[in-house]
């Protein structure tokens, strides 16, 4: 979930001094250089400078998020959040909103269930003053009392916006009965009755357990220096405190791995015209060897939706029989990690409720197929696709910012677009065979949908497709 102001407009090298320790990713002819720092508190700085930009994006990407809640106060990250532009001892909400409009910049923020984000873009001689912004919010937020029940309302309003997306809600239900009674089962923004009853010292609470200097990076992309970046840091960061038991980067806070559980969740409603379906097995962690071939394995079944018309020219085998068959309006597959699991399946949207057995059967068919004989061609035109997918990606300060943080919180290091190339590139037929050996082949899944769903068959049928070879 996302709180915004807008106004207009791998080779490592060690050195240390001044307390800090300095590394440095290999860069190759075509990428520059990633620039990574630890300050003396063991807050992590990391810049990708490109020397003509106009432009620089700096952000802190913080290890914590709705996960580290307890269901007390599950919706407490979300909530804080969208309290750090209420105002500071330093400034009131007025002269931040006032401050960041002069400057022309852009200032962001967003709550996920592992990470919280506040980050901002802006011309490169503002990049002080942006940095010292940041710091102000996430250090000296007053959290009044009387801004906090005003922005419950805010939150509510943002709840029903969200009820309202079905994907969300579809999503939201295959977390909930996939990791059922555990931290990442929880919604991002809480139930209704823990926006109604938040109170200040929650807030504080969860500053004081969580936003501390070995959980962070400051980031910085475009126009800007490292040196410049890591001056700023020590600025404005180096009261930061540590936690009590400090963490590497990437590392697993939460001593307990989730239990994947294959359980399902169906919430009828005949007034919709459609069937909202989410199916999902266990998939893998930032940090698992298995991600690349995972990601693969996900571009080889793709996305695929009606109204772009292209029906039997699509590549994709189950794009072909599903846009031939007309058995859905869209589908899409996904590859969900955290920091010790994840979450690999498929979502799929269909007006045709009279075969929603042979969508989701021929669906799953096309899964174990991958777990016998997945084919060279369709293997690597998922990885065509998929390196074009994010490589492309990192397009703009903001984008590339946002990948250096993503990664370094999740892994603790930061793959370069090269190595990320390398490492799809070294994904094979037999790569693929393996993992949907390991993760897909006769295996519990998670379901959950919504709307017209009176015409999916029951658990254990499904649960056979998942280990039978019949079409």
């Amino acid at each position: 979930m996302a709180s915004s102001l807008l106004f207009r407009q791998g080779l490592k090298q060690a050195t240390k001094s001044r307390g800090i320790r300095q590394l440095a990713t290999a860069a190759t002819p075509h990428s520059p250089l990633t620039q990574i720092s630890t300050l003396s508190n063991g807050l992590t700085v990391a810049t990708e400078t490109h020397p003509h930009a106009q432009t620089a994006t700096v952000g802190v990407w913080i290890d914590a998020g709705s996960r580290a809640e307890t269901d007390a106060t599950n919706g407490t990250a979300h909530f804080l959040e969208h309290m750090a532009f209420k105002g500071t001892n330093r400034r009131t909400q007025h002269a931040l909103e006032l401050e960041v409009e002069n400057l022309g910049a852009h200032l962001n923020a967003y709550t996920s269930r592992e990470q919280t984000v506040y980050y901002a873009k802006s011309f490169k001689k503002d990049v002080g003053t942006t940095v010292d912004i940041i710091s102000d919010i996430l250090q000296n937020s007053k959290l009044e009392s009387g801004a906090i029940e005003r922005e419950r309302d805010v939150i509510l309003r943002e709840q029903e916006e969200v009820d309202k997306q079905l994907e969300e809600v579809v999503f939201d239900h295959l977390h909930s009965v996939a990791f059922q009674g555990q931290p990442l089962g929880r919604t991002i923004l809480g139930p209704k009755k823990n926006i109604l009853s938040i109170k200040r010292d929650d807030l504080d609470t969860y500053i004081k357990t969580n936003y501390t200097a070995d959980r962070m990076v400051l980031v910085g992309a475009g126009g800007i220096e490292h040196e410049e970046l890591v001056k700023l840091a020590e600025k404005h960061f180096s009261s930061l405190p540590v936690s009590k038991n400090p963490l590497p980067l990437g590392g697993v806070a939460n001593k307990k791995k989730p239990e994947f559980r294959g359980i399902e969740v169906r919430a009828r409603d005949d007034t919709m015209s459609t069937a909202n379906i989410a199916i999902a097995v266990e998939g893998v962690s930032w940090r698992s060897p298995d991600y690349f071939p995972m990601l693969v394995l996900q571009s080889i079944f793709g996305n695929w939706d009606r109204s772009l018309g292209a029906n039997h020219l699509l590549s994709s085998k189950l794009s072909y029989f599903i846009a031939k068959n007309n058995l859905a309006n869209s589908f899409m597959h996904f590859s969900t990690s955290y920091s010790d699991t994840g979450l690999w399946g498929a979502y799929m949207v269909t007006e045709n409720l009279t075969n929603l057995d042979d969508l989701v059967h021929f669906t799953l068919k096309e899964w174990t197929r991958m777990s016998i004989a997945p084919t060279t061609i369709e293997v690597e035109r998922a990885k065509s696709q998929l390196k074009a997918s994010l490589l492309l990606g990192l397009d703009g300060t903001t984008a590339i910012a946002e990948d250096i943080g993503r990664q370094l919180v999740t892994t603790g290091r930061r793959f370069s677009p090269r190595q990320i190339e390398m490492a799809i590139n070294a994904v094979t037929p037999e790569e693929i065979q393996r993992v949907a050996q390991k993760y897909l082949w006769d295996k519990d899944f998670a379901l959950a949908a919504v709307g017209r769903t009176e015409g999916i068959l029951d658990y254990q049928r499904i649960r056979a497709d998942l280990s039978s070879m019949t079409f």
